[in-house]
């Protein structure tokens, strides 16, 4: 994501998630304003971006002399959120921030409920 001269990157499997606002219906008909959905324990929003998952270590890797450089490259377990898909995450382990005056919310993956994504087929097969 990038934003005029800034880029933005997630670390480890955190997610960044622009949540759903303004008024939502009730199933009784009656609209809700944005305060009341905001409070709520469960939000739902569009992934924005995604970090590149939990790094792993390498198990070939000699930890004698700490203090040389790593000759191995870095490798993630990925998370399973890819960016475009709508997710339903709790609202109390993420982390609200402002981006150019955007809300947004950084996510970790272990409080992502749910993944909807358009391409459901390919996911089931």
């Amino acid at each position: 994501m990038k934003n005029k001269n800034k880029t933005i990157l997630v670390v480890g499997d955190r997610v960044l998630i622009q949540p759903d606002t303004g008024e939502k219906q009730s199933p009784a008909g009656l609209y809700l304003p944005a305060s009341v959905i905001e409070k709520q324990e469960v939000q739902a929003g569009m992934v924005v971006k995604v970090g590149p998952g939990i790094p792993l270590g390498s198990p070939n890797e000699q930890f004698d002399e700490p203090w040389k450089e790593s000759q191995s490259e870095v490798k993630y377990i990925p998370t399973q959120a890819e960016v475009g898909d709508y997710a339903l995450f709790l609202a109390k382990s993420s982390i609200e921030v402002k981006i150019d005056e955007k809300e947004y919310r950084i996510v970790p993956q272990s409080a992502i409920l749910i993944l909807m994504r358009d391409n459901i087929g390919e996911i089931l097969s």
